[in-house]
């Protein structure tokens, strides 16, 4: 049967209207739902490789790979943070200085709270900050950017497609996944750091589109850079089983070396959240100029510290200092609040502290000085993962990054015993969950509240409603022939009621009663009329479509109780 181009263009509007809305709603896995996620991460990939197209020029502009310019005080090389930091607060001036909270901490935050809708110039904001604190060679790591980038583009464009709550926090977990992916050509991993990190739980309907999204990253970031894995030039060699003993006292000192690292970080972080931003800019720009002209391997992302540690035959006492300023840089970065995030620097300290220990065993036993490698790479993975408190992440990431799984066993061990060390015997906590804890941001979500927040209310709403004129005569005999739909009325201030009959018993009336009510847009979740309804445990809310006055449904506190005990949610 052939239909015109009007027939198919009304078909199409109304499928997206409502058809695709339906699906969407539910906490289903679904083909729409996996080819948006697709779409937006193809989006949000462009963003992220355009930040490091530009970072890739900027280093090429500078040349401060060579690691000499620090011994000529004269060179405007040298004070490339100091600049960056003013830099910074120029954008951050320049923004009204709204958008100040930024990075992984600020992402969960919103998308725990409010379904992942990041405003859209907390993005420009983000992108440029982070551009100067990375240009700068600030010691903060790429995937804080990519996380916030990734979170607000797919935020965005859901929000701009009208897509339901529910879907849109999928769509942002997604973006998410594709901004790691496509900065560290990790899919993986990105997969699992979204789950660990930012989700927090592992539900079916988020895996696909989150896992579409991170191979649409990651395939992105090989079409531009090639199939890089970062850290493959580092020899690691398959360990034998009588080096465990010495791997369990790796473990206790990278647990140690966590703790320490968490605790002093978030210390400064407390101290100076509520002191002049401007001050704290220039302070971590003067701390990271000063560290610089001593130790230039210690600024940057990590892999200066990492090719110091394992490339440059170093001295223990290089390596001390060498750890000694590269921690020093990291937290006066982002303790003092230079926008970036953590992951790099932690590899790169990390490096540094499975190097110490390698040497040191080597020392002891130097049939072991071919594994120093392997302990650089344990160490990577130790510090990443328990400073983060996603040690699966981590270990699929250094796997990922140096394409050798001879990592995965004594990394495994050697995580396990740090990570008990560091949160049980130190009790630490995630670093991501203490800022928002500093910041005053919420993120704890009640159970019951979780769960209806998964689905959308055109998954639950009853469509069987009745709407009626507001005349008194036609009111009671429309209530007797609606068959127990819900009955709805507009009254004189335009608000919608809903009618309802009660049998007076004593006299064998029956009394007519208008129910306020509340509505909610298409768009919501099944914990916003639940919210709605909570107070009185009854009642109804209409659900409308587009405009309050385009009414598509009502959910009643009946049905929302038999879905919750359902079991379903």
């Amino acid at each position: 049967m052939k239909i015109s181009f009007e027939e198919f263009k009304e078909k199409s509007q109304h499928y997206l209207r409502t058809g695709l809305r339906d699906q969407l709603s539910e906490a289903k896995t679904s083909v729409p739902l996996c080819a948006l996620a697709l779409v937006f991460a193809l989006i949000a990939s462009g963003v992220i490789l355009m930040l490091r197209v530009m970072l890739s020029w900027s280093h090429e502009l500078t040349a401060a790979n060579e690691q000499d310019f620090t011994e000529i005080t004269a060179d405007w090389r040298v004070f490339l943070p100091l600049l960056a930091a003013i830099l910074i607060r120029v954008a951050i001036k320049l923004g009204s200085g709204r958008y100040k909270r930024l990075g992984i901490a600020y992402v969960l935050h919103m998308f725990k709270m409010h379904y992942g809708k990041l405003p859209l110039p907390s993005a420009l904001a983000q992108f440029f900050q982070a551009f100067f604190a990375l240009a700068g060679y600030f010691s903060v790591g790429r995937e804080g950017p990519a996380i916030h980038l990734g979170a607000v583009t797919a935020s965005v464009l859901a929000k701009h497609f009208k897509l339901p709550d529910n879907s849109v926090r999928i769509m942002c977990a997604s973006g998410i996944a594709a901004g790691i992916a496509a900065t560290f050509n990790t899919p993986l991993a990105a997969v699992i750091f979204v789950f660990e990190v930012i989700v927090r739980e592992y539900k079916i309907h988020y895996f696909f589109p989150i896992m579409l999204s991170a191979i649409c990253g990651a395939l992105s970031s090989q079409l531009v850079f090639g199939d890089v894995h970062e850290y493959d030039h580092i020899e690691v060699l398959a360990i034998t089983l009588d080096q465990y003993p010495l791997l369990a006292i790796a473990g206790l000192a990278l647990g140690c070396a966590a703790a320490a690292f968490n605790h002093t970080l978030i210390l400064v972080t407390e101290k100076s959240v509520n002191r002049s931003l401007t001050l704290r800019l220039l302070l971590a720009g003067t701390i990271t100029t000063a560290i610089g002209l001593v130790m230039p391997q210690a600024l940057g992302t990590g892999n200066w510290a990492i090719e110091a540690a394992l490339n440059q035959h170093p001295t223990v006492l290089f390596l001390l200092a060498l750890l000694l300023a590269k921690v020093i840089a990291t937290i006066a970065a982002i303790g003092l609040g230079v926008p970036g995030g953590l992951i790099g620097p932690l590899y790169g300290i990390g490096a540094i502290v499975g190097t110490l220990i390698g040497m040191l065993c080597a020392q002891l036993f130097p049939a072991l000085s071919p594994y120093i490698g392997l302990y650089a790479v344990i160490g990577m993975t130790a510090m990443m993962g328990v400073t983060l408190n996603a040690p699966l992440a981590g270990l699929v990431a250094l796997l990922e990054l140096t394409n050798d799984t001879n990592i995965i066993l004594p990394a495994m061990f050697v995580t396990v015993l740090a990570f008990l060390v560091s949160y049980r015997g130190f009790r630490s906590q995630s670093i991501f969950l203490r800022q928002l804890d500093i910041m005053g941001l919420e993120y704890r979500v009640p159970a019951i509240n979780a769960a209806l927040q998964k689905t959308g209310v055109r998954a639950l709403m009853n469509r069987r409603m009745v709407v009626v004129n507001n005349d008194e005569s036609l009111l009671l005999e429309v209530l007797k022939r609606a068959q127990g739909r819900p009955v709805l009325v507009r009254n004189e201030q335009g608000r919608f009621e809903k009618l309802k009959l009660e049998m007076q018993s004593f006299e064998g009336d029956e009394t007519l009663y208008r129910l306020p009510m509340q509505g909610l847009p298409d768009t919501a979740t099944l914990n916003e009329a639940y919210e709605l309804l909570l107070p009185r445990r009854s009642g109804e809310v209409f659900i409308w479509q587009d405009t309050p006055d385009n009414l598509v449904g009502v959910i009643s506190w009946a049905n929302l109780q038999q879905e919750i005990r359902s079991g379903k949610l």
